[in-house]
């Protein structure tokens, strides 16, 4: 799901509208076969007693609730989280029922850091620090795909804010 296009400002336009990077979901959507095949095998094997049908009930509930909690759950938090760098701002918007967010100025940023560990390198993915003049201090970008090129791309987007900025001055 994109950005939408009536939040940004006039004559803002979005440079990258980014989620978390897809190996968030390795180990949820992974669990999803397992669960499957673990809870049918029981239902299958259970005996057949008179509570025969309770138990292939609780065993389904018992699977419902799993991969709820451990698949569906991180999930939804992935699609609901967006990094959107614009020509004016970064934007962090999360939360699934609860929303909350965090917009920071290009105009009021300082510094934009990036590292990685070796499994994010082999990713191509890291953590980006986007320090900015203010009372919040710093905005944290975790699991940002492409985070080298992402910090380019902001510290350019800086630059021109920055030279707009001194335009408008002189």
């Amino acid at each position: 799901m994109a950005y939408p296009k009536a939040l940004l400002s006039r004559g803002e336009e979005v440079a990258l509208d980014l989620h978390p990077h897809w190996r968030a979901l390795v180990v949820p959507l992974g669990l999803v076969p397992v669960v499957v095949g673990v809870g049918t095998f029981l239902a299958v094997v259970v005996p057949s007693w008179s509570i025969q049908g309770w138990v292939r009930l609780a065993i389904l509930v018992v699977a419902l609730l799993l991969l709820a909690w451990f698949s569906l759950r991180p999930f939804l938090r992935w699609v609901s989280t967006h990094y959107v760098v614009t020509t004016n701002r970064i934007v962090l918007r999360e939360g699934v029922l609860a929303r909350s967010g965090r917009d920071v100025p290009l105009n009021r940023v300082n510094d934009v850091t990036f590292s990685h560990s070796v499994g994010e390198r082999l990713f191509r993915s890291g953590t980006l620090v986007v320090e900015s003049a203010g009372e919040r201090g710093q905005v944290v970008l975790r699991d940002v795909p492409r985070v080298e090129s992402v910090q380019r791309t902001v510290y350019d987007l800086v630059q021109e804010a920055e030279e707009r900025d001194g335009r408008l001055d002189a």
